[in-house]
């Protein structure tokens, strides 16, 4: 079976990628620029976008296993991923693992929720099977929620997610490559060991760190209002603000067991997740 992985320069695709070759388990990068891609034995490197559906096609020709690293924000994301998903049926790729979101959903609150549920739907609509690691907002991102004032801004009120590792979400796609017929056609949501509110999230940097940070419930005009400095486009603006209100809702609130099942190992928490930062 040729494994194709996306994304290898970036956090998820670059740790699963440097996971399997310590495996020894060969496999094809596809990364935008080969200059940047990592130096692995076992290794192959093609180079294509995913809103290049030629090289998408060529650098896909002859996977039949395909992680699919979702692509960075953008407001033309969703028609990128159709492109590249579309190479992939075309190119003869038998299974993707696309890590999804959590909360995707046709009407999710976090807007670019959307977008992932979008993609799977491309998926399902091809004769590729699939499997979909719906990650929650990761763990990883919460230090940089914190404002220079040592504050966390954003309208999510009282609401908690039950946010993810990064680590946690590259072992889960590195154990589906190497066992992927365990997981055909199955749908996993990839959270953390517990649900924290955004109080709680700015005590434990605070601890961890030795600083003090804090937490301020926005207004949904105070959130657009404090955003406003960087110039966001109207999607952007709607995609920060809207990270918060998911939170709010509860929509991220619920703790799946899912990372432990795939991998055998518990999640990490904010606390470890600090630590080893």
């Amino acid at each position: 079976m040729t494994i194709a992985v996306t994304g290898a320069t970036g956090n998820i695709g670059g740790a699963v990628a440097h996971a399997l070759a310590a495996a020894d388990v060969p496999f094809r990068m596809i990364v935008r620029d080969a200059s940047r891609a990592p130096r692995l034995p076992g290794t192959e490197v093609a180079v294509a976008s995913y809103d290049d559906a030629g090289a998408a096609r060529a650098a896909l020709e002859g996977v039949d296993l395909l992680l699919m690293v979702s692509g960075a924000e953008a407001e033309d994301r969703l028609a990128q991923h159709r492109t590249f998903v579309g190479a992939a049926a075309t190119a003869g790729v038998r299974h993707v693992v696309y890590t999804s979101f959590v909360g995707a959903a046709a009407d999710a609150t976090f807007t670019l929720g959307r977008d992932h549920w979008a993609t799977e739907q491309a998926i399902r609509a091809t004769s590729m099977a699939h499997t979909f690691l719906r990650d929650s907002f990761y763990l990883d991102f919460v230090e940089d929620l914190v404002g220079e004032d040592g504050v966390i801004r954003g309208p999510a009120a009282d609401g908690a997610m039950a946010a993810v590792a990064r680590a946690d979400v590259a072992r889960v796609a590195t154990a589906v490559l190497q066992a992927p017929t365990s997981h055909l056609d199955r749908t996993y949501e990839l959270t953390g060991p517990a649900a924290i509110t955004l109080a709680q999230a700015a005590a434990t940097v605070s601890e961890v760190r030795g600083r003090t940070v804090t937490y301020h419930s926005e207004t949904l005009d105070e959130a657009y209002a404090s955003r406003a400095r960087w110039e966001p486009a109207p999607w952007q603006a709607d995609a920060w603000v809207s990270t918060y209100t998911a939170i709010a809702e509860g929509a991220l609130a619920h703790v799946s067991g899912d990372v432990e099942r795939v991998t055998g190992r518990r999640p990490m928490s904010l606390h470890e997740v600090l630590e080893q930062a």
